[in-house]
């Protein structure tokens, strides 16, 4: 199915930040211009998740507000994904205090990674099908 025209932002930043877990993995391939040091990865995804993440949460928050109470179905996925969030929120601000950044950092992008994946296959799906009126609605400027 193709993406609803206002769900295409989410979208275009979900594979931004697909791009930052491939990076942060402990497998990861060197990527041309990107330094492969731990203190330099972490400072990529602080300023990654400050300039991209916190947002685009919010944005997601106001969209699973607008959608919620439609469909039980819906609400119960709304709810896993808003968990979601709080989880890698929480793993993010733990870094700080990690004990093994390298090994964390691995943890939050694979987590992340599903997260995106989730949303993008069967939540964004889903809201596109069962509630294309509630998609119409949606005005990110405003949330």
């Amino acid at each position: 199915m193709q993406r609803h025209p206002n769900l295409v932002p989410l979208s275009h930043e979900h594979k931004r930040l697909l791009f930052v877990c491939r990076y942060l993995k402990t497998d990861a391939a060197p990527y041309e211009g990107f330094p492969l040091e731990t203190q330099a990865k972490l400072e990529y995804m602080v300023k990654i998740f400050q300039e991209v993440m916190v947002p685009h949460i919010q944005k997601e928050d106001y969209l699973f507000e607008l959608c919620r109470g439609y469909h039980p179905e819906i609400d119960i996925m709304l709810d896993e994904l808003l968990d979601e969030h709080r989880t890698i929120s929480g793993m993010y601000s733990a870094l700080v205090d990690s004990a093994d950044v390298v090994k964390d950092m691995d943890t939050l992008a694979r987590s992340l990674e599903a997260h995106i994946r989730k949303e993008e296959r069967v939540a964004f799906e889903k809201l596109q099908e069962l509630l294309p009126d509630v998609m119409d609605q949606i005005n990110f400027e405003n949330s």
